[in-house]
């Protein structure tokens, strides 16, 4: 559906709305399973979402930011939620960083350099391997 049709279906609006709620709804879900770190739930949000934009681009025919721009000012309240949804999703993405980030933080303090001691750490299949630690660490203070 083009853009100009999105404007010409009495359905199209009401629908986009009605999508945009659904993905307000969500992106606030995604936030509460990356505070708890409920990675399942995580994926399973992430699909939904990609499902959800993608309803929104047939409805609306809005296949770049620059298409919402051919849409007339009853879609004005529609492209302002839709600028709501961005900046959750910004904020989420901020957390998801911060998460990563401290966990690549505990992942180096695990590999710190002790030639006195070994450590058990997980390797990408998941399975147990022992690493020896080389150079100066913690023994040395």
């Amino acid at each position: 559906m083009s853009t100009l049709n999105a404007q010409t279906d009495p359905q199209a609006l009401p629908q986009a709305l009605a999508c945009v709620e659904a993905l307000e709804q969500l992106l606030e879900q995604e936030f509460d399973t990356l505070k708890t770190q409920a990675l399942d739930r995580f994926d399973a949000l992430a699909q939904q979402k990609s499902d959800l934009l993608t309803q929104l681009g047939h409805i609306t025919g809005i296949a770049e930011k620059s298409d919402a721009d051919a849409l007339d000012s009853q879609w004005d309240g529609f492209k302002a939620r839709m600028q709501s949804c961005r900046q959750l999703h910004q904020r989420n993405e901020i957390l998801l960083i911060r998460k990563l980030d401290a966990i690549r933080g505990a992942l180096d303090s695990l590999q710190v350099n002790d030639p006195t001691s070994s450590l058990e750490v997980y390797d990408r299949l998941g399975k147990v391997r022992r690493v020896r630690r080389h150079g100066h660490g913690y023994s040395a203070a």
